[in-house]
Order: C-alpha cells, then sequence, then structure tokens
C-alpha cells in the first residue's frame, strides 16, 4: 500500500493525514500503534519514553453503558475530587446533573465528547486520532481544537473536517499513490503549495504540447523537403 514511505515525526508536530477514501490513512495510524505489523520495512517510535495514545472512529462504542458519565472519569483518576473531575467534564461540555446521566442514554456526540475526555486523561505526548470530530457539534469542536493547539506533544490527525484541520494542523502529509509527501506548513500553506503544484503540471503540459507542435511541424517540414528532392531527381 505504502511505496517507499519515509516519515519522521517530532515533537511538537500537529500532522493531519490527507487523501482520498481507502488511501490507507487509518491503516498508517494502526502501523504507528502496533495494531498492524508492517509488510515490510520498519515502524518505530522514538527511544526517549513515547507514550501513544490512539482515538479510533468507533471509540465512543467502546464506553462502559452501565456507567455514569461522572464514574466513567472517576474510575480514570480514582484520585481526584469530584469537582475536580466536574471541572473536566465541564470543558467538554457536561455541567450539572448531565454528569449524572447513563452512557447508555448518551447522544453519539455525548459519547464522542467523553470518549475524548477519557484518552487525554491518559498520560501520552503521541495522540493519533482518527476522525475525532464525528458526531461533534461545534461548540465541541472548538473545545477540541483548543485542547490540541495547546497540548504540548506530539498529534496525527485523520479528518475529513478540512476548518478542523485548518485550526490545529502545523504540517501536512498527504497520502498521495502510496506515497508520503509531507508539506512543512499548515492546511493554508498545504493548499498554496498544491495550487503551485497543479499551475507547475499545467505549463509542463503547456511546453510539452508546443514541443510536440515544433517537432510535428518539423517532421513535416522534413517530409514536404523530401517530396520535394524526389520530384527534382524524377524530373531529371
Amino acid at each position: 500500500m505504502f511505496l517507499g514511505a519515509e516519515l519522521l515525526v517530532e515533537r511538537g508536530d500537529r500532522i493531519a493525514l490527507l487523501g482520498p477514501n481507502g488511501c490507507g490513512k487509518s491503516t498508517l495510524l494502526h502501523l504507528i500503534t502496533g495494531m498492524e505489523p508492517p509488510t515490510e520495512g520498519i515502524v518505530k517510535l522514538g527511544d526517549h519514553n513515547v507514550m501513544p495514545s490512539y482515538f479510533e472512529q468507533n471509540q465512543a462504542e467502546a464506553l462502559d453503558l452501565n456507567k455514569t458519565v461522572i464514574d466513567t472519569i472517576h474510575d480514570e483518576v480514582p484520585d481526584w475530587t469530584n469537582e475536580d473531575v466536574r471541572t473536566l467534564l465541564g470543558r467538554f461540555l457536561f455541567s450539572e446533573d448531565t454528569v449524572f446521566k447513563d452512557v447508555a442514554s448518551l447522544s453519539g456526540g455525548e459519547k464522542a465528547r467523553l470518549a475524548l475526555a477519557k484518552m487525554l486523561l491518559r498520560p501520552a505526548n503521541l495522540l493519533m486520532l482518527d476522525e475525532p470530530t464525528n458526531h461533534l457539534d461545534i461548540p465541541a469542536k472548538e473545545m477540541l481544537e483548543e485542547a490540541l493547539q495547546n497540548y504540548d506533544g506530539t498529534v496525527i490527525i485523520v479528518s475529513h473536517d478540512r476548518y478542523f484541520i485548518s485550526q490545529v494542523a502545523n504540517k501536512i502529509v498527504e497520502i498521495r499513490e502510496g506515497e508520503l509527501r509531507l508539506y512543512r506548513g499548515d492546511y493554508h500553506y498545504y493548499l498554496e503549495k498544491i495550487e503551485e503544484e497543479k499551475e507547475k503540471v499545467k505549463l509542463e503540459a503547456i511546453a510539452a504540447e508546443k514541443s510536440a507542435k515544433t517537432a510535428a511541424k518539423r517532421e513535416k517540414q522534413k517530409e514536404k523537403q523530401k517530396e520535394k528532392e524526389k520530384t527534382k531527381k524524377a524530373k531529371v
């Protein structure tokens, strides 16, 4: 699937993986996490205490439906007070009595928010997020954007939400025909470079067409010259 792919991810990178459906974005995350072994080559995390955490598209489905919202978080941080837990849940838009709701009764968006809160509590300096904004409304997306902008570790994101990417990513990796193309800038920089590449391809096509026409014209002139010479010889 990946042809000679090479990518060095450094501390502080917030990388968005882009590419069409089926190009291997989620597979690449699985390779990094070790969920799938590579058929060739090496996938290696750094030697300096890299602690990865992975948020799957269906992460919300892994929540315990029999627990309440507050208990779901309390189980992750048993030493926290109720006030600490409620403060955290407030950041993820759970307020007042909603913290006592059963997980089973939550909407898809609420489950996604709870799953994100749970994941971000785990000690990690490498976050891998696969479509984290699915089911999130605008306030929840803004909350996640702010959390990632202030995050000190490294983030790798797969998302079809271009506005979200424009708010959080500082590097773009496009998967194109099995290759990883790194753009060392944000989403707007990436769009500019893509336009430059398209313009370059367009100019090269025009130049190639012009060259082909010139070559064809020369060939035609040669043929005419040959015909003239044949006619001249025939007269002699």
